[in-house]
């Protein structure tokens, strides 16, 4: 039994039970079998599952490899990236040879291992509104193991329009947030954040960190609430937020109720079909975008002021951690968090051209707004970041 909205819903299993195991198959699941919420009838109903997996990265690796080995009969792997050295410390489905291997074929082979009895099937794609509803409309259950807004919006969208529940985590440092998003029974995504936050407000993990294995207690809850909704067992996490901090090691619940107005699962939806997530999302603010054109120069450009000794004041954006790992020669370190306060600006030079950069291009852009507003017009941010830097001009350093 589970409340949403202080009425008590009671949750039916997601599938029905396979028409058997084989003998080799209750010898693997043998400590299934013996517990009684779980039985015969209940791994057979894993057996019959199929669950989508979006994502094989942090959250991706410890879900896929649990639902394997719990004996999931299929199991969907969207993912389009390659396996990079920095994957290593969190994304343990894939190992040191798999360096540039397609993450979603390592992940299935990592699979197999685990339970070759499990039907693997690969979207070595890009989830977009192109594709997502023909590929979640195969799955009983969705797993979003994603990391970044517009593609979580992308899909509570798209599992709402199809009526599919989906169990959703989050993570970033120290910190890691878990639930089920089941509008039928529950709230939404959209519920819980009716919109996203503004563009740079809260950073990614790869521009704030993750503890490595906080992905392995986030996608454990996963995995165990994905196990309840198939087989119908215990009290999801439909209607409640869990809420995990590894410094303090606690949980904490919130209770989330299904917003009457949602713009997607109220009796009176706004959003009736898949949007514009990038848009709605504002990866970059439209602030700065607009500061960014015309004020974006090359890695090679600036390497050539550096060496004409060109009078200008280069400024690194990032978090003194980054700074650490790999820096830009002659950059100064001033945080983003210190122009936003304003602090910042008092220390800007007014008779040379400020550059500004951080990782990639995303926070020195808006940072650039920001100058600019305050009457700095000549400044230019770095586009491509110290990445762009790294693989242009000094390719021997780091990229984090």
């Amino acid at each position: 039994m589970t409340t949403t909205i202080g009425v008590p819903v009671s949750l039916p299993p997601l599938v029905e039970p396979a028409a058997e195991l084989t003998v080799d198959e209750v010898r693997r699941y043998s400590r299934h079998l013996i517990i009684p919420d779980v039985g015969m009838a209940g791994q057979k109903r894993l057996k019959n599952a199929k669950v989508l997996c979006v994502g094989a990265g942090g959250l991706g690796s410890p879900a896929l490899m649990y639902l394997a080995a719990a004996g999931v009969g299929t199991l969907g792997i969207v993912e389009f990236d390659t396996v990079d050295e920095s994957n290593l410390q969190r994304q343990i489905i894939h190992g040191h040879s798999d360096i540039g291997r397609s993450k979603a074929e390592s992940a299935r082979d990592s699979v197999k291992e685990i339970n070759p009895y499990v039907e693997v099937i690969l979207h070595e794609e890009r989830l977009d509104n192109s594709n997502v509803m023909e590929i979640f409309s195969g799955y009983d259950l969705i797993v979003d193991g994603t990391d970044n807004f517009a593609t979580r919006y992308l899909v509570n969208d798209a599992a709402v329009l199809l009526g599919k529940p989906y169990v959703w985590g989050s993570i970033y440092r120290f910190d890691g947030q878990a639930s089920v998003f089941w509008a039928e029974h529950g709230p939404c995504y959209r519920c819980l954040y009716p919109e996203a936050p503004p563009p740079g407000m809260v950073p990614s993990c790869a521009e704030g960190g993750v503890l490595g294995v906080l992905c392995a207690s986030i996608g454990s809850i996963q995995v165990t609430e994905a196990i309840k909704l198939l087989a119908g067992v215990g009290d999801p996490l439909v209607g409640r937020l869990m809420i995990y901090d590894a410094l303090e090691m606690t949980y904490r619940q919130v209770k989330v109720r299904k917003d009457p107005n949602c713009a997607v699962c109220s009796e009176n939806p706004t959003v009736t079909e898949l949007i514009d997530y990038e848009a709605f999302c504002g990866v970059v603010s439209e602030e700065a975008q607009a500061a960014a054109a015309g004020s974006t120069i090359t890695s090679k450009q600036l390497k050539a002021w550096q060496d004409e000794n060109e009078d200008i004041f280069l400024v690194d954006v990032r978090e003194p951690n980054e700074y650490e790992i790999v820096s830009i020669p002659g950059a100064t370190l001033i945080p983003k968090g210190e122009f936003l306060m304003g602090t910042a600006l008092e220390l800007m030079p007014q008779d040379k051209k400020i550059v500004l950069h951080c990782k990639t291009g995303v926070r020195s852009a808006e940072v650039l707004a920001v100058l600019k507003a305050a009457g700095f017009s000549d400044a230019v941010h770095l586009g491509g970041g110290v990445v762009g830097w790294v693989n242009q001009i000094e390719p021997e350093k780091p990229i984090y």
